[in-house]
C-alpha cells in the first residue's frame, strides 16, 4: 500500500498536467473549431506563404536590377501607395458586399498578377519600370482585398470566438513569414526568381478552393448597408469618437513609418552594413517571423488585446529595433531579429484586435480600411525615406531611427491612455 501511493500521485499529477495542456491548447486555438474559419485559416496560410515568397523575391529582384536602397523604397511605395487612395472607399464597398464572392474575384486577379510577374522574371532583360507597374497593380488589388479578408473574419465565427480568431489571423501572417522567406532563399539561389512568382500563383488555388467549399448557411452575415455617399466620413467620425481606436491609430501611423518598412530596411542592413547575401536576408527575415509566430501564440492564449498591450508592444519593439541596429554580424543579428518579430506581433495583434472587437459590425470594413490606409500611407512615405536614409547614413540608421520613434509612440500612447481611461466620454 505504501509503495503505490507515490505512483498514484505521480499518475494523478501527470493526468492533471495533460488536462491543463489540452485546455491551454483549446483556449489558444478555440476559433479553429468552426468549420468555415478552419477552411479560411488553411487557405490563407497557404496563399500568404506564397505572398511572402513573392514579397522577398521581388525585393531581391528589384535590388538586383536597381542596385540602390531607393529602388526598393520606390517598390514599397508602388505596392502600398494605392492603399492610401483607395482603402477608405474599398472599406465602404466591403461593408455592403458579399465578402466571400468578392474575395473570389480579388484572389483570382491577384493570382493573375503573380503569374504575370513570373513571365516577366523569365525574360532575359526584365524592365524595372514594368515591375513597378505590376507592383502598383498588386497594390490596387490589395486595397480591396485587405478590408474584405479582415472584415470577413467576424462573419465566420461567433462573437465570443472573435478575439481569438482575429489573433489567429495574425498567426497566418507570422507563419507565412517564416516559410515564405525560407522558400524564397532556396528558390532564388537554385532555380531563379521566376519560379518564386509561379509558385505564388499556384498557391491562390488553395484559398479559392477553400472559399468555394465554405458552408454559406453557417456564416454570420449582416444585411448589406445601403449606400449613402457619406460612408468614408462616417467611418472617420466613428474612429474619432472612440479614444481606444484613435489613440491606437495615431500610434499605428507613427510606428508604421519604420516598422512596416523593415522589409525595405532589413535587406539594406544585411547587404550594406553586415556584408551578407540575399540568402542571409531570407534567413534573418525568417527568424524575425519565427519570433512573430511565438508572439501570436502568446497573444492568442493570454488575450493581450487591451490598449496597454499596444503600448507595451510598441515599447518592446522600440528596444528590439535599437538592439538589432547595433548588431555586428548576421549571426549576432539573428537573436535580435527574433525579438523584433515577437515584439512587433504583440503590438500589431493588439492593435488590429482592438480595431475589430471594439468596432460596430456595420463599421468593420471602413474602420479596417482606415487602418489599411495607414499601412499604405506609411509605406508610401516611409519606404522611400527609409531607402534614402540607408543610402545616406548606412543600413543601420533607419532601424535605429525606427526604434526611437517606437519608444516615442509608446510614451504618447500612455499619455493618451491616462487622459482617456476606459469609460471616459
Amino acid at each position: 500500500m505504501s509503495t503505490s501511493t507515490p505512483l498514484s500521485s505521480k499518475s494523478s499529477a501527470s493526468s492533471t498536467a495533460r488536462g491543463r495542456a489540452r485546455a491551454a491548447l483549446g483556449k489558444t486555438f478555440q476559433s479553429l473549431a468552426t468549420h468555415n474559419f478552419r477552411l479560411f485559416f488553411v487557405g490563407q496560410l497557404i496563399s500568404n506563404t506564397g505572398n511572402q515568397l513573392t514579397n522577398v523575391a521581388l525585393i531581391l529582384f528589384v535590388l538586383k536590377l536597381g542596385h540602390r536602397g531607393l529602388a526598393v523604397g520606390v517598390l514599397s511605395a508602388c505596392q502600398f501607395g494605392p492603399l492610401v487612395v483607395l482603402s477608405a472607399w474599398a472599406g465602404a464597398v466591403a461593408d455592403r458586399t458579399d465578402k466571400r464572392r468578392a474575395l473570389l474575384v480579388t484572389q483570382s486577379l491577384e493570382m493573375l498578377q503573380s503569374a504575370t510577374l513570373a513571365v516577366l522574371a523569365f525574360l532575359p532583360h526584365p524592365s524595372l519600370a514594368v515591375l513597378y507597374a505590376l507592383a502598383l497593380t498588386g497594390g490596387v488589388l490589395l486595397a480591396f482585398d485587405n478590408p474584405l479578408r479582415r472584415s470577413f473574419v467576424p462573419e465566420m465565427v461567433s462573437k465570443d470566438d472573435l478575439p481569438n480568431a482575429v489573433v489567429l489571423y495574425s498567426t497566418i501572417v507570422a507563419l507565412s513569414q517564416v516559410s515564405g522567406p525560407a522558400l524564397a532563399g532556396a528558390l532564388v539561389t537554385s532555380v531563379g526568381f521566376g519560379w518564386c512568382f509561379a509558385l505564388d500563383a499556384v498557391t491562390y488555388l488553395a484559398v479559392i478552393a477553400c472559399l468555394v467549399t465554405m458552408r454559406k448557411g453557417e456564416l454570420f452575415r449582416q444585411s448589406p448597408k445601403a449606400r449613402t455617399g457619406r460612408e468614408v466620413r462616417e467611418g472617420l467620425a466613428y474612429v474619432a469618437s472612440i479614444p481606444r481606436l484613435w489613440i491606437s491609430f495615431a500610434m499605428f501611423a507613427c510606428v508604421g513609418l519604420f516598422f512596416f518598412n523593415l522589409r525595405v530596411a532589413l535587406p539594406l542592413l544585411v547587404t550594406q552594413s553586415l556584408r551578407g547575401t540575399g540568402v542571409a536576408f531570407a534567413v534573418l527575415y525568417a527568424m524575425m517571423s519565427s519570433g512573430a509566430v511565438v508572439g501570436t501564440l502568446v497573444v492568442a492564449h493570454k488575450r493581450l488585446v487591451q490598449l496597454r498591450h499596444v503600448i507595451v508592444g510598441a515599447l518592446a519593439l522600440g528596444c528590439a529595433m535599437l538592439l538589432l541596429s547595433v548588431m555586428p554580424s548576421v549571426h549576432a543579428a539573428v537573436l535580435a531579429a527574433f525579438f523584433v518579430g515577437a515584439a512587433g506581433v504583440v503590438y500589431m495583434a493588439a492593435s488590429t484586435t482592438i480595431a475589430q472587437v471594439d468596432t460596430r459590425r456595420d463599421m468593420h470594413g471602413r474602420v479596417l480600411a482606415l487602418q489599411t490606409a495607414l499601412i499604405g500611407g506609411t509605406a508610401l512615405v516611409g519606404g522611400p525615406v527609409v531607402g534614402q536614409i540607408a543610402d545616406l547614413a548606412g543600413g543601420r540608421a533607419p532601424i535605429a531611427v525606427g526604434g526611437v520613434v517606437c519608444l516615442l509612440a509608446a510614451g504618447l500612447g500612455e499619455l493618451g491612455r491616462r487622459r482617456f481611461p476606459p469609460g471616459a466620454p
